[in-house]
C-alpha cells in the first residue's frame, strides 16, 4: 500500500475495466492524434488490402503431426488450416509492425494464438509472397497500358508520315507546296534544339553528371539516356520537346499530376508552367550551391557566439564573398537573420532524408516548430528510386510557443541532393518573390536554408545546419523581438536541439533495454500511452498558437486581461476529444532572473505542483509510472495520482510529458479518467481517449548570460466549458478562464524564486 490510495500499481494494472469507444476527462483534455512509431511502419501499399489478407492464412500449411503420417502413406492429401477472424486479425497487426519477426516473437505470437511455431513462420511468408506477388501485379498492368499507349502513338505517327495531308485543302501534301512551312520548321527546330541544349545543362547540374542531348529523328520507343522526369522537371511534360522528339520517344511514365488547391483558402491553382519549372529548377540549383558555400565558409563570414555554440552571419563579409540568388534583394522593412549549428545526431543521413522529404514525417519529427506542413506539388521524385534530386513545393506554417509570436507562414522549395557516398544536402527557399511582391504577400521568406549531412563510421552523423530568412519584426511582440534576433527562436540551433531530442527518443524507445521504472506497463501499453503522450503535445501546441491546423475563433473581451488571447472552437466529438464549446487561454510573461532549466524543474517536478496546480487539491502527488525518453531525466512521460484530500473525492489521474533541450523545454499535462489509463496501460488503443492538455512553454529570453539569464514563461490552458457543440460562450466562462491563467502565473512567480533555496 503506498501513500496515494488505497489502489496500489499492480492492482491498477490488473483490472481491467469494460470495453469503451471513448472516454472523456473531467476538466481538462486533449485532441489529435500522431503515429510516434510512424518511421517503423510500412509504407501504404504493405499495409495491403484487408480483403486480400485472408489469402495469407488460406495457403497449404502443413500441420505439426502429420509427417509420420505422411511417410507412411505418401498419398495421403495435406490437411488444409484456415485461421480464425480473431488469429488472421493478431497476425496481420504484427505483420503491419514486423513482416520478418524473429523466432522469440513467432513462439511468443504463437502460445497467444494456440498455434504451431511453424505454422505462424508459414502464414508470414506465405503473407511476405502475397504481398510480393500484388506488388508484382499492380507494375506489371501499369507497365502494360503504358506500352499498348506507346505503340498506338506510334503507329499512328508512322501512318502520318506516309501520307502527309495539306493542311489547306486536305489532299496528299506534294514537296513543293510546303516549302514555307518547312522553313518555318526548320526555325522551330533550332530553337528547340537551344531548349534541349540549355535543359540538358540543367539536368547535368541537377545530376551532378554530363547528359548527351536527344538526337532530333529519333522515333524510337526505346526509353530515353536519361529519367523522364528530369524533362517534366526542366520543360513540362508537354511543352518543349513536343517539337523535337515524338511522344514515343519520351514516354510519359508518371501520371497527369492532381489537382493542386491552396492550402490556405482551397481555391485551384494552376500548375506550373514550362517556364515555371525550369524557373524553379534554377531557383533550387542557385540555392544549393549558395547553402553549400555557407556551410563550409568559416570566419570571417561566421562570427561565433561567447558560449561557443551557434553562430551568426556577418552580413558585410556576407555581400562580398557570398553571390546573392538574382532576384532576392532585401525587403523594405524586413529584418534579417541568420545562423549556423554543427552537431552529431544520432540517425543516417538517408534515413534523415527520407523524414524531411515526407511533409508529416517532418511535421512529426519537428512538432514543436512546424505548425502545419503540405506538399503543393512534387516535381520530381528523385532518380534511380531514392531522394537524389527530388524537389518538391511545399507549404508550411511555423511557430513559436507563444501567442505573442505570429505564426510565420511559408510558400517554399525543398531540394535534396546526393553530393558523395553518406554526404547530403537539403535546400530550403522561398518562391514568393517569384510570384507577388513579398512585402505585401508573406510576413517572411525563406533564403537559402538547410544543412550538410555526412554519415559517420559510429552510426551518427555530422550535421551542419544553416537557418537564413527575412521577417517582418512589427509582427513581433517586443518581449520576443530579442529572442528572434538572436536565432534561438527558428535559428539553426532549436533546430538542430529539436532533431538531436527527438532522435535521441526515437533511439531509447528502440532499445530493448528501455522499460517502465515503475514495472506497472506492459511494452504494448507503454507504446499507447506514449502515442496518446505525443498527441496531447501536438494538440497543447496548437492550442497556444492558434495555426490553422483547428479552427479557431479568437474572441475580445473587456475581462480579458493584457496579453492573454482567449479562443474558442466547436468540437463534436471525434475521437480523442471530447464533444462541446473549447475555451483556449494562454498568455507569456518574462521571469528575468530565473534560468530555463531552474523553471523547467520546479514546474515538472510531482512534490511542488501544489504550489501552482489547482488540481493536485492542495496535497503532494505521487508517480505511478514513468517512461524515460531521452539521457535527461527532464524527457519523460509519466502518469502522477493526485493524493485525496478526504474520503469523499476521487482520485485523479494526470498523464505529463516534459522535454527539454538546448532551445527550450516544455511541460505538458492532461487530466484522465482512471478507466481509461487502464485500457491504455493494457496496451488498447488510445485514439479513443479523449482529453484537452494544458502545460508551460519555457523559452530563454534571448539577453544572454551577459545579461544575466532570464526566462519567457508561456501557459496554456484549454477547457471544455459546455458539453454541448451548439450551446453559446457565457461571459462567466471567459472570465473564470482568465482567472484561472492570471492566478496560475501569480502562483508560479511566487514560489520559482523560492525554489532550490
Amino acid at each position: 500500500m503506498n501513500a496515494c490510495g488505497d489502489l496500489s500499481p499492480a492492482d491498477f494494472v490488473t483490472h481491467r475495466p469494460p470495453k469503451q469507444h471513448s472516454f472523456t476527462s473531467p476538466a481538462l483534455s486533449l485532441g489529435l492524434q500522431t503515429d510516434i512509431e510512424g518511421h517503423l511502419n510500412l509504407s501504404r501499399m504493405m499495409a495491403g488490402d484487408e480483403n486480400d489478407s485472408r489469402s495469407g492464412s488460406d495457403n497449404l500449411e502443413a500441420v505439426s503431426g502429420d509427417d509420420d503420417d505422411q511417410e507412411q502413406n505418401p498419398r495421403k492429401k495435406k490437411r488444409y488450416h484456415r485461421h480464425t477472424p480473431q488469429q488472421i486479425q493478431e497476425l496481420e497487426a504484427l505483420f503491419k509492425e514486423c513482416p520478418h519477426p524473429d523466432d522469440k516473437q513467432r513462439l511468443e505470437l504463437s502460445k497467444r494464438l494456440c498455434l504451431e511455431s511453424r505454422q505462424v513462420k508459414f502464414w508470414f511468408q506465405n503473407r511476405r509472397t502475397q504481398m510480393k506477388t500484388q506488388i508484382e501485379r499492380h507494375e506489371n498492368a501499369i507497365l502494360r497500358q503504358e506500352n499498348d499507349k506507346l505503340r498506338a502513338e506510334n503507329m499512328a505517327i508512322r501512318e502520318a508520315t506516309r501520307n502527309p495531308i495539306c493542311n489547306n485543302c486536305g489532299g496528299v501534301a506534294m514537296l513543293g507546296e510546303i516549302s514555307i512551312e518547312e522553313q518555318n520548321l526548320r526555325v522551330e527546330n533550332a530553337r528547340l534544339k537551344e531548349e534541349l541544349e540549355r535543359v540538358c545543362s540543367l539536368a547535368g547540374r541537377f545530376l551532378g553528371r554530363s547528359m548527351a542531348s536527344f538526337p532530333a529523328h529519333s522515333v524510337d520507343v526505346t526509353p530515353p539516356p536519361f529519367p523522364s522526369s528530369l524533362l517534366e522537371l526542366g520543360v513540362g511534360s508537354n511543352g518543349g520537346f513536343a517539337g523535337l522528339v515524338s511522344s514515343a520517344a519520351v514516354p510519359d511514365l508518371f501520371p497527369p499530376a492532381p489537382a493542386i488547391v491552396n492550402p490556405l483558402d482551397g481555391a485551384p491553382v494552376a500548375h506550373p508552367t514550362s517556364a515555371d519549372r525550369s524557373m524553379l529548377l534554377e531557383l533550387a540549383l542557385a540555392a544549393m550551391d549558395e547553402l553549400v558555400a555557407m556551410a563550409h565558409m568559416d570566419a570571417p563570414l561566421w562570427i561565433r557566439s561567447t558560449d561557443g555554440g551557434s553562430e551568426t552571419l556577418n552580413y558585410e563579409q556576407y555581400h562580398h564573398s557570398v553571390r546573392r540568388i538574382a532576384g532576392m534583394s532585401p525587403a523594405a522593412g524586413f529584418v534579417a537573420e541568420a545562423s549556423r549549428q554543427t552537431g552529431m545526431v544520432i540517425i543516417n543521413s538517408l534515413a534523415l532524408v527520407e523524414t524531411l522529404m515526407d511533409c508529416d514525417r517532418w511535421a512529426n519529427m519537428f512538432s514543436s516548430i512546424v505548425a502545419k506542413a503540405s506538399t503543393i506539388e512534387v516535381i520530381c521524385n528523385g532518380v534511380g528510386g531514392t531522394k537524389n534530386g527530388a524537389l518538391q513545393l511545399m507549404h508550411a506554417e511555423l511557430q513559436v510557443l507563444s501567442p505573442l509570436v505570429a505564426i510565420r507562414e511559408l510558400n517554399f522549395l525543398r531540394f535534396s541532393k546526393q553530393h558523395a557516398e553518406g554526404t547530403w544536402v537539403v535546400v530550403d527557399v522561398s518562391v514568393d518573390f517569384i510570384r507577388e511582391n513579398v512585402s505585401s504577400g508573406s510576413s517572411c521568406r525563406l533564403m537559402p536554408t538547410g544543412f550538410v549531412v555526412q554519415d559517420m563510421p559510429n552510426g551518427y552523423c555530422k550535421l551542419v545546419w544553416v537557418e537564413h530568412a527575412e521577417y517582418d519584426e512589427a509582427q513581433v511582440h517586443h518581449l520576443y523581438r530579442p529572442l528572434l534576433r538572436s536565432g534561438l527562436a527558428f535559428g539553426a540551433g532549436r533546430w538542430l536541439a529539436t532533431l538531436q531530442r527527438q532522435c535521441e527518443c526515437l533511439a531509447i524507445l528502440l532499445s530493448a533495454s528501455n522499460v517502465d521504472e515503475s514495472g506497472t506497463i506492459t511494452p504494448s501499453g507503454r507504446r499507447s500511452m506514449l502515442k496518446l503522450a505525443q498527441r496531447m503535445t501536438e494538440a497543447f501546441c496548437t492550442g497556444v498558437c492558434a495555426s490553422s491546423a483547428h479552427e479557431w475563433t479568437k474572441l475580445e473581451s473587456h475581462s480579458i486581461g493584457p496579453n492573454v488571447h482567449v479562443m474558442t472552437r466547436k468540437s463534436m466529438g471525434d475521437p480523442g476529444e471530447p464533444a462541446g464549446v473549447v475555451l483556449s487561454a494562454a498568455t507569456s510573461v518574462p521571469l528575468p532572473l530565473i534560468s530555463p532549466k531552474r523553471l523547467f524543474d520546479f514546474l515538472r517536478e510531482a512534490s511542488f505542483r501544489s504550489k501552482w496546480d489547482i488540481l493536485s487539491n492542495g496535497g503532494p502527488m505521487c508517480e505511478m509510472a514513468h517512461i524515460a525518453k531521452g539521457q535527461d531525466a527532464g524527457n519523460a512521460v509519466s502518469l502522477l495520482r493526485a493524493s485525496s484530500v478526504n474520503s469523499n473525492q476521487t482520485s485523479m489521474l494526470i498523464l505529463q510529458q516534459t522535454c527539454i533541450d538546448a532551445s527550450g523545454a516544455m511541460v505538458v499535462y492532461a487530466p484522465v479518467d482512471v478507466p481509461a489509463m487502464h485500457l491504455v496501460m493494457n496496451g488498447g488503443d488510445s485514439a479513443y481517449v479523449a482529453l484537452l492538455p494544458s502545460g508551460f512553454a519555457i523559452l530563454p529570453d534571448g539577453g544572454g548570460a551577459s545579461h544575466g539569464e532570464g526566462s519567457l514563461l508561456t501557459v496554456g490552458f484549454q477547457i471544455l466549458v459546455n458539453n454541448q457543440p451548439t450551446a453559446k460562450l457565457t461571459v462567466e466562462s471567459v472570465e473564470t478562464v482568465n482567472n484561472l491563467i492570471s492566478c496560475t502565473v501569480q502562483k508560479i512567480k511566487a514560489a520559482v524564486f523560492h525554489y532550490g533555496d
